[in-house]
């Protein structure tokens, strides 16, 4: 049977799986079905019900479904749910002529006052998590002075609300046993055992929201921040907004922060930002609140630093005693790079030329004169050597890293949806054999069903392309002789993965925020173990496998420059990935799919004049696989060399020093106009 029709129900439900359907349609289906077999009576479909409910809702739960959440926009919330089911329940005792029984009595008592200790259980453990949220959240500062004691056991408040419903069960148990044998005993034991384990379960709660085990309270946590501020005396700020998938962009510049000759501070808005953050030396603020950070005292700061254009910026530009610099999240000619927000910073840090002339020709505000180029640190790593040398084989490589479909439908924005198929298939069926690495985008499907299938078909192209290649005799004999290597370094991996996950904090979103917060001390000795741990398993990552081997490098590592110095070129769209590969100086391609032809493609985007253009048919990637095969014939190769000074500006000084000669100049700047205003006054 085709699986399209439950596709269709699983996207109409709001669930994410076919098991949550089924528990969906089951929980949804077992109330009617329950009045059905409490009004004729039935005992025994009563109870089977019930249970199907019961488990069927528990199920929803556990597994965090959307569907929950509509139902309880819907006025049919967790509550409403329970009661009805103890409604029924009533319902059944009086159609089985059991309605003036004590049983039914002790069960109708039992939940009005089940129902009557819910009240101070739900505001116990809304002041308890309100109270363990701090209004500036920490990481890498020491708050042993704030006092803060050691969080509530996760299981007490975690799912608390389903946990109180679901304390019903022995009560409700209890009666229908004693429907059954016609032992009331069974009911009142099960009456008890509810109440009691409600009373128990909503007392310790009240334990622990007892002011010895709350953090401070909300103006004293800012005051020590204050403090804390005043005596760091923070000078450089990287300051980020953003949505969850967006946490990269300032990930990215987190070493660059550590690496500068400053006071660094790192500041967020989003508590989901903080979450998934890099590991990190410098010390970092998550303040949510406009008003809380409005009144911060960051008198200290000369410089702030901005990855991202967005509106919760505005917060922090109001401060006329530092300097604001857009430095972005990576150099292209995407239309986010000529964004007329820049021009409300005092400073616009490009790469090279470049991005000072992107700037001229959109003529959106922004001053010449207000643009500084400091090239791209981030680019450290990346090997400049050109033709990778892969031992074991002269099997060149061919990284393709589409960006991803971006927030609009327009056939430019990504090479996946129209050519990936294309470029893929091609460098399989190609008659010099390649190796391909496919690294897509991380926010890859998150808005296009299009784009998502696409990645999809390459996987499963690239998966049989591999099966075939460990059928040909050619590469059988290499990886027979390699297995035991390969088997060993899959072992290593494994074993780094481990280690790293250990060491690395969780993104959880149950976790209390306080304690979290006090225990995030920097541990030098940790971060330096955790670089060297990420180095190995890159290199064991590589070793997996031969090197005449495909591979689908999704997730986060390795990281997209260690793809750039595993490869002999790469094939990409319109990004930052395309002006970073051009630091390597290795051959590379981009696909117009938005189909302007070459001259006007390369018009209107700077990064691919010295790349082989595609089309969306990828024909031409064979003119890109013979500057591979051939360097010294590459008629591109002076042309990319000349566009990489332009793009990323020059080799001397490294682009660490430029930047960090920026924030200085910048902080001299802020710190004269400062002293100005204090001599005026």
């Amino acid at each position: 049977m085709s699986s399209k029709p439950i596709d269709r129900a699983i996207r109409a439900a709001r669930v994410g799986s076919a098991g949550e359907l089924a528990a969906a349609v089951l929980m949804l289906a077992s109330y009617p079905l329950l009045l059905v077999a409490a009004l004729l009576p039935s005992w025994g479909a009563y109870v089977i019900l019930c249970v199907v409910s019961y488990a069927a809702d528990a199920y929803l739960h556990h597994r965090g479904s959307y569907l929950v959440a509509v139902l309880s926009r819907v006025r049919a919330g967790l509550s409403l749910r329970f009661l009805l089911r103890q409604l029924l329940l009533v319902l059944l005792l009086s159609r089985m002529d059991l309605a003036e029984d004590t049983v039914a009595f002790a069960a109708i008592g039992c939940f009005i006052v089940f129902y009557g200790l819910q009240a101070p259980h739900s505001a116990l453990t809304a002041r308890q998590r309100l109270r363990r949220k701090l209004p500036v959240a920490s990481r890498n500062v020491d708050l042993s002075e704030l006092g803060i004691a050691d969080a509530p056991p996760r299981w007490l408040l975690r799912r608390a609300t389903e946990k109180m419903q679901h304390l019903d069960l022995p009560a409700v148990a209890g009666v229908l046993v004693a429907i059954r044998t016609d032992h009331a005993w069974f009911g009142y034991a099960g009456v008890v055992v509810t109440l009691t384990l409600a009373l128990l379960y909503t007392t310790l709660i009240f334990l622990w929201t007892r002011k010895p085990k709350l953090p401070p309270k909300q103006e004293a946590v800012l005051e020590w921040f204050d403090s804390w501020l005043r005596s760091y005396r923070p000078t450089t700020v990287l300051y980020f907004s953003g949505s969850k998938e967006s946490a990269y962009q300032v990930n990215m510049w987190l070493e660059t922060l550590h690496e500068l000759d400053e006071r660094p501070l790192v500041l967020l808005r989003e508590r989901h930002t903080l979450a998934t953050l890099a590991p990190t030396s410098v010390p970092v603020l998550c303040v949510p609140s406009a008003v809380h950070l409005m009144n911060l005292d960051l008198s200290t700061v000369k410089v702030a630093l901005y990855p991202a254009n967005v509106g919760n910026n505005i917060h922090l530009l109001r401060s006329p005693t530092m300097k604001h610099v857009f430095i972005g999240h990576g150099d292209s000619d995407k239309v986010a790079s000529i964004n007329p927000y820049s021009k409300v910073y005092d400073e616009v840090w490009t790469a090279g030329r470049a991005g000072r002339d992107r700037y001229a020709l959109a003529n959106v505000g922004v001053r010449d004169d207000s643009i500084v180029e400091v090239g791209r640190p981030q680019l450290a790593p990346v090997d400049t050597g050109g033709r990778t040398e892969t031992p074991g084989s002269a099997i060149p490589t061919v990284l393709y890293a589409p960006t991803w479909e971006g927030w609009t439908d327009e056939p430019g924005n990504t090479s996946l949806i129209l050519a990936g198929v294309n470029i893929v298939r091609h460098l399989l069926n190609s008659s010099r054999p390649v190796r391909v690495l496919y690294k897509p985008h991380p926010f890859t499907g998150i808005r296009s069903a299009a784009a998502k299938a696409a990645d999809r078909r390459i996987t499963a192209l690239i998966e049989r392309a591999n099966a075939e290649r460990a059928a040909d005799e050619r590469w059988a004999g290499k990886a027979a002789a390699l297995a035991d290597e390969h088997r060993a370094a899959r072992e290593e991996l494994k074993r780094l993965d481990a280690a790293i996950e250990r060491m690395t904090p969780k993104a959880d979103s149950g976790a209390d925020e306080a304690q979290t917060a006090r225990d995030a001390v920097a541990d030098h000795a940790k971060l330096v173990e955790l670089r060297r741990l990420h180095t190995a398993r890159n290199d064991a990552y590589w070793r997996s496998s031969g090197p005449w081997e495909h591979r689908v490098v999704a997730g986060p590592r390795p990281p997209i420059y260690d793809c750039f110095n595993r490869s002999d070129a790469m094939v990409s769209d319109i990004s930052s990935v395309v002006s970073d590969f051009l630091a390597s100086g290795k051959p590379y391609a981009v696909t117009d799919s938005a189909g302007l032809g070459v001259e006007e493609f390369k018009r209107q985007n700077t990064a691919v004049r010295a790349a082989v253009i595609l089309a969306n048919d990828a024909k031409r990637l064979d003119v890109l696989l013979d500057a591979v095969a051939d360097p010294g014939s590459d008629p591109l190769a002076g042309g990319r060399e000349e566009l990489k000074q332009y793009l990323l500006g020059p080799d001397e000084p490294p682009s660490i020093v430029r930047f960090g000669d920026a924030v200085r100049a910048l902080a001299a700047e802020a710190e004269q106009r400062n002293l100005a205003c204090a001599t005026w006054k």
